[in-house]
This record gives structure tokens, C-alpha cells and sequence, in this order.
């Protein structure tokens, strides 16, 4: 079993084993763990479930969006056949100061890449969409809201803080893309990909979702880890599309259908 199965599954069984129960604020109850953490080193394996799949070019479309686009539209997602956001789309067919506009206002993609460049051993070097004046002008507050970048040994590490996990749907999602953002910047900034460690500070599985994540826990061993292929010839950030970024030989154990709570 590949370590990003193994990790999160350890997960999965913690919650419900021993998860605290009690609603929230979607009206759909949780179990919910604190402080779940889950490392990886990128220069070794890619982290991504084969227990079950996984929608990789939907979760790489999304960071896209977020840090390459620093948009805040939904019908710009849309027209990518992305629909993951369309609970939370605004009249104006936007999410609002939240996510990609945070990202833009603060110009933090192209801070980031400056200091990675010219500074690397700063310990400033944050990313960080949790900006109080901003959180209520958007349809939610950010959940993977935090990521701190740190250079050691020409190895470029990231970690990122996530402060609300759905561990069925989103965390997957997160802990691929958030990966590949690593791995993104790493070749832009002439670094090494190192180690991607992801905090998750309320890891939960909604009642409605158990019977799935029994699914997965119950199936045979999961296929071996793919392999992470990134244009080479990118050296722009900007540059990147979705073609330049694909998974090669991504076996998995198939789908397992269940509920987002909104």
C-alpha cells in the first residue's frame, strides 16, 4: 500500500474509532479528531489515494484557479467543466474576497517565488488566505487557508495548515493538490522537492459519509503510488496548464460515491 493510503486510512480509522460526535454547523453531525498530520518527502512518491479514486485534473484544475489564475470565479471553473464550487457561487458568479482573490490582492504567489529566488533561507516566506478584513465579503471562509515554505539543502519543503478537513472529499483533494503546487513552484524556483507535510487541525467525517468510509477501509490492498510528470520545460509559474501536469500509471480501487455537506 502506498504511504499516502496508509496515512490517511490510519486517519480514518482514528475518527471513527474514537471521534468525538457532535453537530456543527451544516446541520449534518460529525466525527471529528484534532491535529491530524500526515507527511510526505516529494523526491520519493506522490502523494495520492488508490484505495479509491481520486479526481486528479479536478483537483489540479482547482489550484490552478487559485494560485496561477488568483481568480474568484465559478463560471471561469465551469467553462473547465469544474462544478465543485457551484453551492457556494454568488450572484455575481463569483465566491467573493476569497481564495484566488486573496491570492491576487496580496500578490502572495509572486512573493512567494521572489524570496524562494533571491532569499531562500528567509522564514517568512508564507502564503497565507486567512485575511480578517476579507473573510466575510466570501461564500466561505478558506480551509486550506495557510502554507509555509521552507529551503534546506536545495530541498524545497511545504506545509500546509488546513483548518477544516472533510476526510472523505476534500482532504483528498487537498493533500494532491497542495502536492503539486509544491512541486510546481519547486521547478520554477530551482529547488529540489522536499518534504510536504499536511496539518489538518479539524479532521471530521460526516455522519452521512461513514458507510463509504467503511467502503474503503474494507477493500483489498491499494495499487502502488503513481508517478508525478511536470513539463520540464516550464520555468514560469504562469505558464503552467493543466497539460503540463499528469499522473502516469494511476491504478486505483474505483470510485465510492458520497454526500458534500454544504
Amino acid at each position: 500500500m502506498n504511504k499516502a493510503d496508509t496515512l490517511y486510512l490510519d486517519i480514518v480509522r482514528d475518527i471513527l474509532d474514537n471521534g468525538y460526535y457532535d453537530n456543527n454547523r451544516t446541520g449534518v453531525p460529525t466525527y471529528k479528531l484534532p491535529h491530524k498530520i500526515m507527511q510526505f518527502d516529494l523526491e520519493k512518491e506522490f502523494p495520492i489515494l488508490t484505495s479509491k479514486f481520486v479526481g486528479f485534473k479536478t483537483a489540479v484544475k482547482e489550484m490552478l484557479w487559485i494560485y496561477r489564475d488568483q481568480s474568484n470565479s465559478v463560471l471561469k471553473l465551469q467553462q473547465e467543466n469544474v462544478r465543485i464550487w457551484d453551492e457556494w457561487m454568488q450572484d455575481d458568479g463569483t465566491i467573493g474576497t476569497s481564495y484566488g482573490w486573496v491570492v491576487k490582492k496580496y500578490d502572495q504567489i509572486d512573493n512567494l517565488i521572489e524570496a524562494l529566488k533571491n532569499n531562500p533561507q528567509d522564514r517568512r516566506m508564507i502564503m497565507n488566505l486567512w485575511q480578517i478584513e476579507h473573510l466575510e465579503g466570501g461564500s466561505l471562509y478558506p480551509c486550506a487557508f495557510l502554507t509555509m515554505w521552507d529551503v534546506t539543502d536545495g530541498r524545497l519543503n511545504c506545509m500546509l495548515v488546513q483548518r477544516s478537513g472533510d476526510i472523505p472529499l476534500g482532504v483528498p483533494f487537498n493533500m494532491t493538490q497542495y502536492a503539486v503546487l509544491a512541486r510546481l513552484i519547486a521547478q520554477v524556483t530551482g529547488h529540489k522537492p522536499g518534504l510536504f507535510t499536511h496539518v489538518i487541525n479539524n479532521a471530521h467525517i460526516y455522519e452521512n459519509q461513514i458507510e463509504g468510509m467503511k467502503e474503503q477501509l474494507e477493500r483489498g490492498e491499494a495499487p502502488k503510488a503513481p508517478k508525478l510528470w511536470i513539463n520540464e520545460k516550464i520555468d514560469n509559474f504562469y505558464d503552467f496548464t493543466i497539460d503540463d501536469i499528469k499522473l502516469i500509471d494511476y491504478n486505483h480501487l474505483g470510485r465510492i460515491k458520497m454526500e458534500v455537506s454544504v
